[in-house]
């Protein structure tokens, strides 16, 4: 058992990444199932009106592709699977669009790739859309751009893809709901005396151990990809739940503290994870170097870094990369992400940062650093 337990984790979340599964969605294949969708919206929109911010991921639309194809098993050709997918996310798109409209709720349909995630300039791009579409209290919609990639299609699995997600909007949690009722020491199918594990560490190697391959012809995951899901959004200080889909209520009650599923929790608190991550950088690409009141606004104080209180510009740096902060005396006073690249910073250097859009042509932050993204060096 862990330290925190269930009704803490769940019930403090206020940014949820929900992952739901393809066998979930499309009733098994039988088509989009439009009761448990619009149940699962209906649940969105109360966490959403409870102050939370809640990110859909979803699978399906492979499986929707199939059916509206009248396909009975699943291709192995990549060109067909691609025109599954082009096909499915179709109805997928718009089967949220109405379910989320019936609840008062925006929507917007992101397709990411793993490409995406990986690229540091694409990385912040597709954070700062979500995080603004999550402003507008606009509940994304995400799945894998299966139509025009390769690899996602043969390899990836929205597991992972949540997983990826809730790192990159820093999710306070991550709720994975499934066919199954969690994870149990074995498979319950082929052995009787299986124990359901209500709650464990995220990453813990046993884990794996008890996870079997995939149990759905229609997805490509299982709970071996859950776990691991679980075990990378642990990274980033977001704990994992494991709940069938089908349970009455379950993103509601989970928020109440009700112990549903499997709790895999993060033993990495978020800010922790993030800042630890920006402090344990060994190469960095460049430095900014900025005036004594900059240095009380920052080091003292833990403000963000204004492009006005920057003095000079070193190395050659782009947006997303790990950059030192130093005083004028050249110590390094922090470190953190910088939302501009080196010749940008160069540009905007000594101006305030209204004049950032003038001087750029956009404006992407008014911050060269935010706070958020900063860790101060004693």
């Amino acid at each position: 058992m862990t330290e925190k337990k269930a009704s803490g984790v769940l019930r403090d979340a206020r940014r949820i990444v929900v992952k739901v599964g393809s066998s979930l969605v499309t009733n098994e294949g039988r088509g989009l199932d439009e009761a448990a969708i619009g149940e699962w919206c209906r649940q969105l929109a109360s966490l959403s009106q409870d102050g939370r911010e809640v990110v859909m991921v979803s699978s399906g639309a492979i499986a929707e592709g199939m059916k509206r194809l009248g396909w009975r098993t699943r291709p192995h050709e990549v060109p067909e699977l691609q025109a599954a997918a082009a096909v499915g996310q179709m109805g997928l798109a718009q089967m949220y669009e109405t379910k989320l409209r019936e609840q008062g709720l925006g929507s917007a349909q992101v397709l990411l790739t793993h490409a995406d995630l990986a690229d540091r300039e694409r990385y912040l791009n597709a954070r700062s859309t979500l995080l603004t579409l999550l402003r507008l209290r606009v509940v994304p919609v995400i799945n894998e751009n299966d139509t025009v990639v390769i690899d996602e299609i043969k390899f990836g699995d929205n597991d992972t893809l949540g997983a990826l997600v809730a790192n990159l909007v820093e999710a306070d949690a991550l709720v994975i709901l499934t066919d199954q009722k969690g994870l149990y020491s074995a498979d319950p199918r082929k052995n009787p005396e299986a124990v359901f594990i209500h709650e464990a560490k995220a990453g813990d190697p046993a884990l794996e151990a008890m996870a079997g391959g995939a149990g759905s012809s229609l997805g490509r995951g299982g709970m071996i990809t859950k776990i691991l899901a679980a075990k990378r959004a642990a990274g980033s200080g977001a704990s994992t739940v494991i709940a069938w889909g089908r349970e009455p209520d379950a993103l509601l009650r989970l928020v109440r503290g009700e112990p549903i599923g499997t709790l895999l929790v993060a033993q990495t608190q978020k800010q922790q994870a993030r800042k630890q991550w920006m402090a344990d950088h060994l190469q960095l690409r460049g430095a900014v170097v900025v005036d004594d009141g900059a240095v009380a606004k920052v080091r003292d104080e833990g403000k963000s870094l204004l492009p006005i209180g920057m003095t000079a510009v070193e190395g050659d740096f782009s947006r997303g990369d790990v950059i030192a902060i130093r005083g004028q005396t050249g110590g390094e006073i922090a470190r953190g992400l910088a939302n501009y690249s080196s010749s940008e910073a160069r540009l905007i250097c000594r101006k305030p940062s209204s004049e950032v859009e003038r001087l750029l042509g956009y404006v992407a932050e008014p911050e060269m650093v935010h706070r958020d993204n900063l860790v101060r060096i004693r």
